[in-house]
């Protein structure tokens, strides 16, 4: 049986620890995971590419250079795409959070930008989790460097953090206050210079970072699969496509049919060794199991400097300690997904090692 993992990177960027990135708490490499040496002793091949289309009626997928890659069974990951429709007309300007590699690649250049301007602005649009905790390591970053550099943060109507918690809120718009982040909460669109909000003003930005709502890959359209309303792949508890069973997804890319879930990386993280488990039960003709969704999920926010916010339901709290809390939990995700690697470097070294004494015993 042959197993092929697609993927645009060689190393997976965990975006939970990009925030501590930006802020110059990790370096880039203590956010990744390289996945080669992974796939390699897993018996996995990896194609450096990206999904551009495909055919489930035909078990096939198109990749990004034409290639055709047919499959007897097919798992989907690939998240959603950020909705930036509204605003392209800022050209150059615009800077949106995904994909996260191109994002990580244009950041130094903007920094370089702000020091040696006199002035400049910076803009977040999209007020959820990961549009706040942008905004708070960008005014970090600039703060550090004594750049004269501001920041907004641009919302919808509707406020801030949609489905978090009043005391979560709370925290939030006082710590943007005591900040020094400028809060817009209107619509925005873009244009030759900045953001046109609902209220008629005028933002000036030199760069627009776009963490707005997402949106499901438009290549899904014409994949034969069943989609939702929002054009997000249809599944079931197993995390099985409803209309072709050949077929699983986990993450932003798909949606259930039985409840809402929201969009959020602790479920695709959760969701993970689930539909691991139901791949293999699929190949071995096996029970599947359901992926059940915590009533509550632990929710850390990242504020800048090493500070952090978090919330559990209704509790929340803040500090130094949260962010310490945090900075075990993502470093933990990293060396749980590095542990093989590890064990892979200690074997080699092993052999390294023993190919000396044989070479010492050979003079």
């Amino acid at each position: 049986m042959d197993v092929v993992l697609i993927t645009p990177s060689p190393q997976q960027t965990y975006s939970g620890m990009l925030p501590g990135w930006l802020s110059g708490n990790y370096s880039l490499s203590d956010c990744q995971i390289d996945l080669g040496p992974l796939a390699q002793l897993a018996g996995v091949k990896v194609v450096i590419d990206q999904v551009v289309g495909m055919d489930a009626n035909r078990r096939c997928v198109l990749l990004s250079d034409m290639t055709r890659l047919d499959y007897d069974l097919l798992s989907l990951d690939v998240g959603s795409e950020t909705d930036i429709s509204w605003l392209t007309a800022l050209g150059d300007r615009l800077l949106p959070v995904k994909p996260i590699d191109e994002f990580t690649k244009r950041w130094p250049s903007i920094i370089e930008q702000v020091a040696k301007k006199k002035s400049y602005h910076l803009a977040v649009v999209g007020a959820g989790a990961a549009g706040v905790e942008i905004a708070f390591a960008a005014q970090h970053v600039f703060s550090e460097g004594a750049y004269k550099a501001g920041v907004s943060l641009v919302s919808s109507e509707n406020g801030i953090l949609p489905g978090h918690s009043p005391g979560v809120v709370k925290r939030v718009r006082k710590l943007l206050s005591k900040r020094g982040i400028q809060l817009h909460e209107a619509y925005a669109v873009g244009v030759e210079h900045g953001l046109l909000l609902g209220n008629g003003q005028l933002l000036p930005a030199d760069i627009v970072i776009a963490a707005t709502g997402s949106s499901s890959p438009c290549w899904l359209e014409t994949s034969q699969l069943a989609l939702n309303e929002q054009g997000y792949i249809s599944v079931d508890a197993t995390h099985r496509s409803i209309s072709h069973p050949d077929v699983f997804a986990a993450g932003d890319v798909c949606a259930r049919t039985d409840f809402i879930m929201p969009r959020s990386g602790v479920h695709a993280v959760f969701a993970g060794p689930v539909l691991a488990h139901n791949l293999i039960a699929s190949i071995r003709s096996e029970k599947f199991i359901r992926y059940r969704p915590r009533k509550r999920s632990l929710y850390i926010l990242a504020t800048g400097p090493k500070h952090a916010i978090a919330s559990w339901g209704a509790f929340s709290a803040q500090g130094y300690w949260v962010w310490r809390w945090k900075n075990w939990i993502d470093r933990r995700f990293i060396k749980k997904n590095s542990v093989l690697l590890d064990a892979q470097k200690e074997s080699q070294n092993d052999r390294l090692i023993q190919n000396r004494d044989v070479s010492g015993y050979s003079d």
